[in-house]
């Protein structure tokens, strides 16, 4: 009898098993009704919120999907970043932790969620040259975001690559995927429509087979640039009878939704905080509820710019604008996957509204303290320079396959040797050096590209000039952004030549082979290390508060960029990068010349 129990018991389970897997691979239509969206043939209010995998720890890609379906949406928005996916050598990885974009889709489903899939090729979203690879600046005249043949053959590849993984996801075979964007703010940037079309149509060749969307500001020359005829009008944002009537004068036979409404914001270097009010989102949403509107929260969660993935801004030549390496963009859920006030009100708000239940709101992820870190100098840049590379002028990164870091320039003086040096761009923040002396720094963004050298005893000085990349421009005009020295270095009007060029990226694998070294050069650029152990590990923030610029690496990981002129002062990093027992710390910082010491708080400072 209990034989024949347990085989009635396994018997239930494996048709279990097998009804939720059907039910898992259940297909569906999503379609475009002239004001609603369909899903198989009924009216679906998509309630939105927007994460981006590759500012999120893999390990916590459920929690935070989590986080987001318990705040009521039914929906997560994902951006995708081409530059992130494309390896150096051209290749594209979608398997190892980050970069697994289809586990990233398959985890929403399993967590009760449709998904709006936002691949670019360009994204914006203040991430580095908006999501482009930094590859394509090594071509001098290359144009972006047109039907510029070699742009667009990188596309094409991009496109074939995304689509073979992201196409047995779609409703329509029994995933969750049911839109895809089609370029992004493309009125806020050109007028190509025969671009946009060549888009959808290398999307559509490739598989992709739901309705398109497109994404523009609520303004009459951004919708008709923007546009493009058959795809849903996304509005950023769209909070009004105005904006949505607007969008409808373009096409009246689509639905219209608000494609990215704002509850933070983005926060550059020198700033203040961003914040966004609770009580202004939520009147926000509410009136988006109260007309049955279809939104999308950008973001519901931001994450985190780790490495040299931040974006900026430049509304001209000379206003540059870097991105903090937080993401937090005041967002209802925070840095550290929390609740905040903003989530609860949200949260309370969509639960008035909607017929499914909403689950409880998941437990917050430990955060620890970690003492005082002891740090030691322990290397310089100056004892770790490579061969140099010959160059008649100055070259950017991009000419020699480096994205962002640092790269010495050095050239011996001739002729002139005193004077006002100009140099012509410097992308993005420099350090003057004469005879191994520092003399200053010049930062892009203002246009006060001049420093005072000093008169020399030297017969023969040596210039040095050691730039640091901040992060490629990410929206409008001035995206076409090269690193470095971009043009030329003048002294009092004389162009200098012959230079000696060091690549310096400090990438992964640079740290990695840093050895110990004596301190015979310029007390800048050095790098320091601390070792720590912990019994148990959780989120922390490293307070660099006590160190001026620069970038830290945690076993490995680098966490950013940190920089003293703020808001930002603290680094995020998550649990998962963290061992119990011994764990090492390398910060290089470009102007610090004594250690200090390091710890780990549980907020964001």
């Amino acid at each position: 009898m209990q034989k024949k129990n347990l085989f009635k018991a396994v018997y239930l389970i494996i048709a279990i098993l097998i009804s939720f897997s059907a039910a898992a691979q259940q297909k569906h239509v999503f379609s475009l009704g002239k004001n609603d969206f369909l899903l198989d043939g009924k009216p679906l209010q998509i309630i939105s919120g927007e994460m981006h995998p590759a500012r999120i720890p893999y390990e916590y890609w459920r929690q935070r999907i989590q986080m987001a379906k318990a705040m009521g949406c039914n929906t997560i928005a994902a951006y995708v970043f081409w530059n992130y996916q494309q390896q150096p050598n051209g290749s594209f990885d979608f398997k190892t932790s980050n970069h697994n974009i289809k586990e990233f889709i398959k985890i929403c489903q399993e967590e009760g969620m449709w998904v709006l899939l936002r691949p670019g090729p360009y994204v914006c979203a203040e991430w580095d040259f908006g999501g482009l690879p930094t590859a394509l600046l090594k071509i001098p005249d290359i144009k972006i975001r047109c039907l510029d043949p070699r742009y667009m053959e990188a596309v094409t590849k991009y496109v074939k690559a995304l689509a073979g993984e992201v196409k047995s996801l779609q409703c329509t075979s029994g995933g969750p995927v049911l839109m895809v964007q089609v370029e992004n703010e493309y009125g806020s940037y050109g007028n190509d429509k025969a671009y946009l079309e060549a888009l959808r149509k290398l999307w559509i060749d490739n598989g992709i087979n739901v309705p398109f969307y497109t994404s523009d500001g609520p303004t009459p020359y951004m919708l008709e640039a923007g546009n493009i005829l058959g795809a849903a009008i996304g509005l950023d944002s769209g909070g009004s009878d105005a904006d949505f009537n607007e969008a409808k004068k373009h096409n009246p036979d689509v639905p219209v939704f608000s494609s990215e409404t704002y509850p933070g914001w983005l926060t550059h270097w020198k700033e203040k905080w961003a914040r966004v009010d609770s009580a202004s989102i939520v009147k926000e949403v509410k009136w988006l509820l109260d007309n049955k509107k279809s939104f999308n929260l950008y973001v519901i969660h931001g994450g985190t710019n780790f490495g040299f993935t931040a974006g900026a801004n430049a509304f001209s030549p000379t206003a540059y604008q870097p991105d903090i390496t937080s993401y937090d963009y005041d967002a209802p859920i925070n840095e550290q996957g929390q609740a905040t006030p903003k989530y609860y009100a949200l949260r309370n708000l969509i639960s008035q509204y909607v017929s499914y239940k909403i689950p409880p709101v998941p437990a917050a992820i430990p955060a620890i303290e970690i003492p005082a870190i002891k740090m030691e100098k322990f290397a310089s840049l100056w004892n770790m320079l490579p061969s140099p590379i010959q160059s008649p002028q100055p070259k950017p990164f991009e000419d020699f396959d480096q994205n962002q870091g640092c790269m010495l320039y050095r050239t011996t003086l001739t002729g002139h040797k005193s004077g006002t040096l100009t140099i012509t761009e410097p992308h993005d923040y420099a350090l003057v050096f004469l005879d191994g002396k520092f003399i200053d720094t010049i930062f892009r963004d203002g246009g006060k590209w001049s420093v005072k050298l000093p008169k020399t005893e030297s017969k023969n000085p040596v210039l040095d000039i050691l730039m640091e990349g901040m992060g490629h421009i990410n929206f409008a005009q001035y995206m076409i952004d090269r690193k470095g020295i971009t043009d030329r270095v003048t002294l009092n009007g004389m162009t200098l030549m012959n230079w000696q060029i060091y690549p310096l990226p400090l990438d992964d694998k640079f740290i990695a082979s840093i050895k110990q070294t004596a301190f015979n050069g310029p007390e800048k650029g050095l790098f320091f290390k601390g070792k720590f152990n912990l019994s148990s590990t959780g989120d922390t923030y490293f307070d660099m508060s006590h160190y001026t610029k620069g970038n830290v690496y945690v076993n490995g990981h680098n966490l950013g960029r940190y920089w003293n002129v703020g808001p930002q002062h603290s680094l995020y990093c998550p649990a998962s990068w963290l061992k119990k027992g011994g764990n090492e710390i390398v910060v290089f910082d470009l102007l610090q010349e004594e250690a200090a010491d390091v710890s780990g708080i549980k907020t964001l400072n």
